[in-house]
């Protein structure tokens, strides 16, 4: 708990393997119900912890995602539950990461504090109240980890500039460094990885069955950061790519197994960075 936030000792370190190929490929095709491997209910030294926000779509037109059990609404549940937890079993199989069941909250939730990594999928649509920016402040001021993904295009960017801003006046969102550790804390990330990681929606069947990335026009990925004033990164920004969605296909024959191999990569990354740093 903060303060401070669970931190991971000597076993963060080692890998168990290197090989995606199982992980990413188990026989599963669209149009199946996917699932991933089953995680106990249980109290562990890491959670997937997915923040629930209220969203632009949900405050101006009255709709946005929902899930089809009634669990929930709005664009903080894309790609859920199977980006967790095949991202779970991933860090499961890949470190030695004591990795438990999946978890959400609302980001105004004292429970928030209770873990050290957090994820907010389609932050181009969010709409923070002021009790809820407050409370993103005090969670990275206490040593907490916020990886943001899949937004996509200059209006997006700027409705997510414009919270970190209130949340972080003073601190500018950057480009990550080629020589940053977060990029090399256990897996070495090199500049040509800097590549778009696709939704499935960016997918197109090219040659032979193979698939082909198609890049949405006028985007170009980037991996930015937001640090805090002691110059640590509290905040990973996945810009016009979509780890999540790389996490959530790991196990469908058509999404490319590289970039699912990627996406672990740099999710592992900032997840262990999170618990040393």
């Amino acid at each position: 708990m903060i303060r401070g936030l669970p931190r991971a000792g000597a076993a963060l370190g080692a890998l168990l393997c290197i090989a995606f190929a199982g992980l990413a490929q188990r026989g599963r095709f669209r149009g199946e119900e996917r699932s991933a491997p089953p995680i106990p209910v249980r109290e562990a030294e890491f959670h997937f912890l997915r923040v629930e926000y209220a969203d632009l779509m949900q405050a101006r037109r009255g709709f946005g995602y929902s899930s089809r059990d009634g669990v929930g609404s709005g664009w903080w549940m894309m790609d859920w539950p199977d980006s967790e937890e095949h991202f779970t079993a991933g860090v499961q199989r890949l470190t030695r990461v004591d990795a438990g069941d999946p978890r959400h909250v609302r980001l105004t939730d004292a429970r928030l504090f209770d873990y050290p990594w957090i994820y907010a999928t389609q932050t181009g649509y969010w709409n923070l109240s002021q009790a809820e920016t407050s409370r993103l402040r005090e969670y990275l001021l206490r040593g907490g980890f916020l990886v943001t993904d899949d937004f996509w295009g200059p209006a997006e960017w700027e409705v997510f500039r414009g919270t970190m801003e209130r949340v972080f006046p003073d601190q500018p969102l950057v480009d990550i460094a080629g020589d940053d550790s977060v990029m090399h804390v256990l897996y070495d990330i090199a500049e040509k990885d800097r590549t778009v990681i696709p939704g499935l929606r960016h997918l197109r069947r090219g040659p032979r069955g193979t698939s082909m990335i198609q890049q949405p026009e006028g985007t170009v990925p980037a991996w930015r950061a937001l640090h805090d004033p002691k110059g640590r990164i509290v905040v990973a920004v996945n810009f016009n790519t979509d780890v999540g969605d790389a996490w959530e296909c790991a196990d469908m024959p058509e999404y490319p197994e590289p970039m699912t191999a990627l996406a672990y990569h740099y999710g592992i990354n900032y997840l262990i960075y999170s618990m040393t740093h």
